[in-house]
């Protein structure tokens, strides 16, 4: 709680130009003591110091806290009816908030009877009830087929409401039944222990569901050990109560324990807590009892040691006297890798920081009260922080949603935690499922089941059968070396496209550009970046819009390249069939309007194809488990083989009309007959495209995604080369010959 005060306090976004401060109060797990506290809280009677520019604020906006559901249940109670204000007429929400003057948020309270809000108007909570957590009981008896189970419970509000629940839930789950529901004592008492060990050894029921605390356990196994009673072979579910109870996590109980599946609480991590905790310092100047000694007590708890003034006879006996500077390093306290009721107390103390934040954020004029006022700092009403913490909604500095149902309770979500003896003797808590409120999500197996489960889709089984690990997730990703390649040479070949479009165009009015049709050279260079940049849609995870977009981008962009190449090469035999007598009216149909509109039409067709192949049958990606059995193949799937089909083909009747018309007037007398280049480059690209696939099909997983990029990429740079090439190099390393004279053979070295 002090951690998350002072976090806030230095959070500049978070409530600023506002100082929160704290009281701790020790309950001692005696309900009048903690009774006593929360009365002295609310009612002034401490000596509380306030700054002279905060008068009139109560001392206290909201108590944090019970940790037990019979003492919140007894605070909450008196809260709600302390100091009721002046009746006004208003909605009925509205009045329920100013019957309660001040707000609780309890951390560990679970009682699923806090839940009812016209009893409990002001309680909220970080923990889930105890109605959510019956339901993820349910849920792995029903998993593992289990219909006959015995259930203890404790004898309060927290054991009570509990069986209620499981009475009327279990039914309605159609999950089994309960073969004996036995209320464990508070205290010590032999005979009734005695008496419910005999029930459990008597029942047919192999599963024993314990809704108690940790005391109740503590005793009742300590008679089955005592009294060496055989009650082995049981399979008991915990609730979060004594999950994480390592008191019972012991050697000589594990022969009744275990193999125990519990509820615990979700475990979250607060970054810097560790660090704020190895600054605690003791205050040397007033170790007293009257003053604030928690950390002193703790000091010499830990370190075995006495502050001065130390008791008579302390030093004479050899006892140490405390410094205040021992190392904390080493102390087990520290130990902040498995916070569960502890970062409940956080999440706590942040609901209520930006409860008061989104209060002190409201508009004049637009305020949820009376006459649309506001709330203020001066004035402010516990009632009015019940409205705002109702609808608080944040993300926890680790990524955890904080927020409350109607009913002020926290989203349920739990972990499932094993007990496993490991042959070594030594006990493991391993987190084997996650219940949230929508499924039961299977982590893991459990070792020693007496029954076979099958492993779910994502996971594989171990050597030994008695586990289920995740598979290794597979695809062509940019971070292995093939990626790393596959992308370095997509990147370079887009970068040389738009350095030769650079020079064509610098260069366009030369004669060695306008003589090949400059406005289609300049469209096969766009399409050609085109289609070095839609290979990258290869790489990395598939998922659908990658899968959809990777092969329309790449049937679309080498349809545009191939298609300015066949215009071109269909220019080039109309200018020599023009030069025919005759034979001039030829051109017409050869103009700038055509060549566009030609390529346009070509290009429709494949546009055609692809939206006909994504309505109907559209790629997705797709988990693939064929292939090995211990890893995951990411992959998309291409929907309708046919689409693909006809994608390819497409592309490749275009190419080969292109290199047919190319072939013949590849002798045509011309100032610079592009023929011999473009039947080269479509000789290439033919080549690769025959080639790819019977490889394609022959890859599996992620190496056909590679196959694909490679022939995307072959037969880019072949046409970039191929038709490209020899211009660049006259350009830039033979300008004289980029004259008309040049072209037309009359230019001598």
């Amino acid at each position: 709680m002090a951690f998350a005060i002072d976090e806030i306090n230095r959070n500049s976004k978070l409530l600023p130009n506002v100082t929160l401060g704290y009281s701790l109060y020790d309950n001692c797990l005696q309900l009048g003591i903690g009774f006593r506290a929360a009365l002295t809280l609310v009612s002034e009677e401490q000596q509380v110091v306030l700054h002279e520019t905060c008068v009139g604020m109560p001392p206290v906006l909201g108590i944090v806290g019970d940790s037990s559901s019979t003492r919140c249940i007894a605070i909450s109670s008196v809260l709600g009816l302390y100091r009721v204000p002046m009746y006004n007429i208003y909605n009925l929400m509205n009045e329920i908030y100013r019957q309660c003057c001040f707000l609780q948020v309890s951390f560990f309270a679970t009682c699923s009877c806090l839940s009812q809000r016209s009893k409990f108007p002001s309680f909220f909570r970080t923990i889930p009830s105890d109605a959510f957590q019956v339901r993820a009981v349910i849920q792995i008896l029903n998993h593992f087929g289990w219909t006959w189970a015995g259930l203890l419970i404790s004898d309060d509000d927290y054991g009570l409401y509990a069986a209620r629940s499981f009475q009327s839930d279990l039914g309605q789950s159609g999950g089994g039944c309960l073969a004996y529901v036995e209320v464990l004592p508070w205290g010590e008492d032999p005979a009734k222990i005695r008496r419910i060990v005999d029930v459990m050894k008597k029942s047919t029921a192999r599963v024993v569901i314990a809704f108690a605390h940790e005391s109740h356990m503590i005793d009742l196994m300590e008679e089955v050990e005592v009294m060496r009673q055989n009650v082995t072979g049981l399979q008991w579910i915990a609730s979060e109560a004594w999950t994480s109870a390592a008191v019972l996590q012991t050697t000589r109980l594990m022969p009744y324990l275990g193999g125990t599946l519990g509820i615990a609480i979700r475990r979250g991590e607060i970054s810097g807590l560790r660090a704020f905790l190895l600054q605690i310092r003791p205050d040397l100047h007033h170790n007293s009892s009257n003053g604030n000694s928690l950390v002193n007590q703790f000091w010499e708890y830990t370190f075995e040691c006495r502050f001065a003034p130390a008791p008579a006879g302390w030093v004479e006996d050899g006892g140490v006297l405390c410094t205040g500077q021992e190392d904390l390093e080493r102390v087990e306290f520290l130990d902040v890798s498995d916070l569960r009721p502890e970062y409940n107390v956080y999440k706590a103390v942040y609901s209520l920081a930006y409860a008061l934040h989104d209060l002190l954020q409201c508009e004049s004029g637009q305020g949820p009260f009376t006459d649309n006022s506001c709330g203020s700092l001066q004035r402010l009403e516990p009632w009015q922080l019940v409205h705002y913490l109702g609808k608080v909604n944040f993300t926890t500095l680790v990524g955890d949603q904080v927020l409350f149902d109607e009913n002020g309770d926290a989203l349920p979500i739990y972990d499932v935690m094993n007990w496993v003896w490991l042959p070594d003797g030594r006990i493991e808590v391993q987190t084997v499922d996650i219940y949230s409120k929508y499924a039961l999500h299977i982590l893991d197996l459990f070792i020693d089941s007496t029954e076979c489960t099958t492993c779910p889709e994502d996971f594989w089984s171990s050597p030994q059968r008695d586990q289920c690990f995740p598979k290794i997730t597979e695809f062509l990703s940019y971070h292995e070396p093939l990626g790393i390649c596959l992308t370095t040479t997509s990147i370079l070949g887009t970068l040389i496209s738009a350095f030769v479009l650079g020079i064509f165009i610098y260069h366009r009015r030369t004669p060695i550009v306008r003589a090949n049709n400059s406005e289609l050279t300049f469209q096969v260079l766009v399409s050609l970046k085109l289609c070095f940049l839609c290979s990258l849609l290869f790489i990395g995870r598939p998922n659908l819009w990658t899968c959809q977009l990777r092969h329309v981008i790449f049937g679309i962009s080498f349809v545009i390249c191939v298609s300015c190449i066949l215009v071109k090469t269909m220019v080039v035999l109309a200018a020599f069939k023009a030069s025919q007598p005759g034979s001039g009216a030829i051109l017409m149909w050869f103009g700038t309007m055509q060549r566009r509109g030609t390529v346009l039409v070509l290009t429709s067709v494949q546009a055609g194809i692809c939206a006909a192949w994504i309505v109907t049958a559209s790629p997705a990606p797709h988990k693939n488990t064929q292939y090995h059995n211990d890893r995951i193949v990411y992959e998309c799937v291409v929907g309708s083989t046919v689409g693909f089909a006809m994608l390819l083909g497409y592309i490749g009747l275009l190419s080969i009309l292109s290199f047919l018309l190319a072939f013949l007037a590849r002798n045509l007398p011309d100032t610079f007959n592009e023929a011999k280049l473009i039947t080269f480059s479509m000789l290439i690209f033919c080549a690769v495209w025959i080639a790819f696939v019977p490889t394609y099909i022959s890859s599996p997983g992620k190496y056909a995604d590679a196959v694909e990029v490679f022939a995307i990429l072959a037969s880019s740079f072949g046409l970039l080369m191929a038709l490209f090439g020899a211009k660049c190099y006259m350009i830039l390393l033979k300008p004289k010959r980029n004259t008309k004279k040049g072209l037309i053979g009359r230019y001598k070295k």
